[in-house]
């Protein structure tokens, strides 16, 4: 039974208290911007995801394993000690990218009173607004992504209504200038860097 818990705990730390959440989102939402079914399959995907999270979560997860992991693996600190340690590092960093009003709505929905502080915020309160802003920071990502495409997508479309080829889908036609144009802006390398660029 214990094992079984630690191993559901982990994703859903990785889930919900880290970046993979937007990274993933994003992802998919560029695949069928581009009009691509399976192509970069999931698991590739989920991969880039995690690691680029990893990434930028690495001072976090260092301090964790100094302040909390190495001590509670020695013996020099309990299991609870352990686990409110490893908290403040990550509250900290969720803290710092959540959004003020996402924190007030998971306060309001929880009827918590007004806290003096931030200290006073439960790290459930915390964990929920986080990965709100994490799905709104995500889908707006996504919108600015797929704008771009969606325009070539109509231009295409109207190029082909106007020569009065209906025969063939304007999709099979945009998708070639849709990743042509993805890879002459480097488009992996600006969409991570947006990505990457807001999370402090």
């Amino acid at each position: 039974q214990e094992r079984y818990s630690d191993d559901s705990l982990l994703p859903a730390v990785i889930l919900a208290m880290t970046p993979f959440t937007r990274f993933i989102i994003v992802f998919s939402l560029l695949r069928q911007a581009l009009g691509l079914q399976q192509s970069p399959p999931n698991q590739i995907l989920i991969g880039l995801s995690l690691f680029l999270a990893a990434l930028v979560m690495q001072p976090t997860l260092q301090q964790v394993k100094t302040e909390a992991l190495d001590p509670y693996v020695a013996g020099e600190m309990a299991t609870g000690e352990a686990v409110t340690t490893a908290m403040e590092p990550m509250r900290l960093f969720m803290l710092s990218n959540v959004r003020r009003d996402d924190l007030a709505t998971m306060m309001k929905i929880a009827r918590l009173p007004r806290p003096k502080s931030l200290e006073d915020v439960p790290s459930t309160a915390i964990v929920s607004a986080f990965l709100l802003s994490e799905l709104k920071t995500a889908f707006i990502i996504g919108v600015k992504v797929f704008l771009p495409f969606l325009m070539l997508d109509i231009v295409v479309a109207s190029i082909l209504l106007g020569m009065g080829m209906m025969v063939l889908p304007p999709p099979v036609i945009s998708l070639p200038f849709k990743l042509l144009l993805f890879v002459l802006m480097d488009g992996w390398g600006l969409l991570v860097t947006s990505m990457v660029a807001s999370i402090r």
